[in-house]
């Protein structure tokens, strides 16, 4: 009977001091007050019957519920050691941090990895360093169908949408994208005045749902579409097919959430949830969705036009790959997004089970690229847990061409991994829609923090490639990243993943591929 020993001696003291409040003194009813109500919520405990710790263990109970609710944070900061958090460990926020204070981001005494543990790698020193370029190396996005080519750094703002994040959080991003002269991804949900008000550069990203270009009936709108991506600021359209986090499924957006703003931006009514299909409606092979790629860029005056996806079956990439020699178009680039990214809430277990990890996606499509003949006119960026000048060099070395980053742009406007994203109650104004909170986030000073957080990882990023004997990008290869598989066994890439020679898979495909090749078609996914 001790489980219900503080319920009896609440209700006991309660009882006491009610007695006193009316036979000796009023005051007290500052003691039987409290009481009364601890001892009415205990006996609500007993009674409800949606809680079977609180049944069995009344106003003890509620202990655990706090401590469930504090867990994170103790986790986070008394618990986790600097290497080992997740997803983002402390090394790699503190990172983040100082960059963004544009303070210097040393760590004194060494390493804190194990670099003896199987799947530790590092990339290869030359003993010949060169000088690191003084300009920030940037890569030219526009294959022979498009006419207004696009200079994209080598790191920039991943996909994250004006209602996932707050207006403040968008209008810092975008402000600090216009100062340091690199890309911004509006996400899925429309181009905002947000997006738009500071003048950065922008990636129009298009989804399932067609937000900002929508027809009544949820189709894809081609006029309203053409108006709005002539805005000088919009320098690429992105096709969204998938995203890391939740592939294959769409988003849905709370009717509590679509105030007037956000039912404008996105075309939809005010006031009703909103769900992002978890396919397009405007193609239904990889034929007809190259052709609709085309249509985009001429659509949008020739500005490059390309699609994410995170990647699923190799199979249904080089079907993509094959319509894409049938009908004689490409888009301009590929964004990959690792099963390890991803900015919104997502069903834990399309988080933990669904999808390729960057590494093997990046590698796939690279391969499947320059084995079709196409590599040469398709640029390919990278997205997941894109954080340091290390992740950039490492995502070049395997296949791509410039990086994008969500969550750690979130760091640098000042998120502390509270990961309450979904909740509304963002404790940095990040991604919460409550004006109290937003309030929180001074635009200037992210926007400030945004620019020197970029200048300082793509800087550091130019460093490594020269202290590996290399100034432009092209110029890396998979022999220059070395991963450990056993404690006494190391294996660079070039030895760890087969690489295509160039048309390879048209001509003659090698073993590994020739089946899956034989297998993709462009008329069916």
């Amino acid at each position: 009977m001790h489980r219900f020993l503080l319920l009896v001696l609440v209700v006991a003291a309660a009882a006491a001091t009610t007695a006193l409040s009316l036979l000796v003194s009023p005051w007290w009813w500052c003691a039987a007050g409290p009481l009364l109500a601890l001892a009415a919520l205990g006996v609500a405990d007993l009674t409800q019957t949606r809680h079977s710790v609180l049944r069995n263990y009344p106003l003890v109970g509620h202990l655990r519920f706090v401590m469930e609710s504090l867990r994170p944070e103790m986790q986070q900061y008394f618990i986790e050691r600097n290497y080992d958090g997740r997803p983002y460990d402390r090394d790699v926020r503190s990172i983040v941090y100082e960059r963004a204070k544009d303070t210097e981001a040393a760590e004194p005494f060494g390493t804190e990895q194990d670099v003896y543990a199987s799947g530790h790698e590092f990339l290869v020193p030359s003993m010949r360093p060169v000088d690191a370029p003084e300009k920030a190396p940037t890569v030219r996005i526009g294959g022979p169908d498009c006419s207004h080519p696009y200079d994209m750094s080598l790191l920039n703002v991943s996909g994250m949408s004006f209602g996932a994040l707050s207006s403040h959080a968008i209008r810092a991003l975008n402000a600090g994208a216009a100062r340091g002269g690199f890309a911004h991804d509006t996400g899925e949900g429309g181009l905002s005045d947000h997006h738009l008000a500071p003048g950065g550069d922008l990636v129009w990203e298009i989804g399932t749902g067609y937000f900002g270009c929508r027809t009544k009936d949820g189709g894809m709108d081609r006029a309203e579409f053409a108006d709005k991506v002539a805005d000088s600021r919009v320098k690429c359209v992105s096709l969204k097919l998938s995203q890391g986090a939740k592939p294959g499924i769409g988003g849905v957006l709370p009717g509590g959430k679509v105030d007037a703003e956000i039912a404008r931006v996105r075309d939809v009514p005010v006031g009703e949830t909103v769900i992002s299909p978890p396919y397009h409606r405007e193609f239904s092979t990889p034929r007809e969705m190259v052709l609709f790629l085309a249509e985009l860029r001429e659509l949008a005056g020739g500005k490059p036009v390309g699609f994410k996806l995170c990647v699923g079956s190799r199979v249904q990439f080089l079907a993509v790959c094959k319509a894409m020699l049938a009908e004689g178009v490409s888009p301009d680039f590929v964004i990959v997004d690792g099963s390890e990214g991803g900015t919104g809430a997502a069903p834990l277990e399309f988080a933990d089970h669904l999808g390729t990890p960057l590494t093997e996606g990046l590698i796939t499509v690279h391969n499947a690229l320059v084995g079709a003949g196409l590599r040469d006119r398709i640029r390919i960026g990278a997205s997941g847990k894109v954080a340091t000048g290390a992740d950039i060099v490492k995502r070049l070395v395997q296949g791509a061409d410039f990086t994008n980053a969500a969550r750690a742009m979130m760091f640098a406007v000042g998120c502390i991994q509270a990961q309450r994203c979904h909740t509304n109650t963002c404790p940095v104004g990040v991604t919460t829609q409550d004006p109290r909170r937003v309030r929180a986030l001074d635009i200037n000073d992210k926007a400030a923090r945004v620019y020197h957080y970029q200048r300082a990882t793509v800087r550091s990023a130019a460093q490594i490639m020269a202290a590996m004997g290399v100034r432009d990008p092209r110029d890396l290869g998979p022999h220059q990243l070395v991963r450990r598989i056993a404690p006494h066994e190391l294996v660079s890439y070039a030895r760890l993943y087969a690489w295509l020679e160039p048309g390879r898979l048209t001509s003659e495909p090698p073993e590994g591929w020739a089946q899956d090749w034989a297998a993709a078609d462009p008329d069916r996914f």
